[in-house]
């Protein structure tokens, strides 16, 4: 089963599917990859500020270099990440890696849940959307849910 149809069947990744198919990005990751997403839960899309999802649900180019600065190419597990200090993303950013108190951490997102696999790749729970440096810096998205 795919990374997409994976996200679908667990229930948890309603807006991060919405956001995918508002980017148009669902065809991309249903390719044979394989790939590494770094996967926010329904509640990492409710931190964002008020508003925020709506704004980038209309901005589709910032709404898919946000969605594709989750995603990397290849299928990293979470031992691997472990070992790792940074990860170049499908966007064109990398990622910084830390392990905090055995927590792996990507930039400021909890990896809540790890390895989950597909037949494409594999999805790690984050806590935490990932904001991209370059959309930081040209929109006003900024809180406690970004690293800069």
């Amino acid at each position: 089963m795919p990374i997409i149809q994976t996200a679908i069947n667990a229930g948890s990744f309603t807006a991060f599917i919405a956001a995918l198919k508002t980017a148009c990005l669902i065809e991309s990751l249903s390719q044979p990859g394989p790939f590494t997403v770094f996967a926010p839960s329904d509640d990492a899309f409710a931190k964002l500020p008020a508003g925020t999802m709506e704004k980038l649900l209309m901005d589709k180019d910032s709404l898919s270099k946000i969605l594709t600065y989750h995603v990397v190419y290849g299928e990293i597990l979470a031992e691997n990440i472990a070992t790792m200090k940074y990860a170049k993303t499908v966007q064109g950013e990398y990622v910084t890696i830390n392990v905090i108190n055995g927590c792996i951490m990507i930039n400021n997102a909890k990896v809540v849940q790890a390895d989950i696999e597909s037949s494409n790749g594999v999805i790690h729970v984050i806590d935490t959307v990932l904001i991209p440096n370059m959309i930081k810096s040209t929109t006003n998205i900024s809180q406690e849910n970004t690293i800069g």
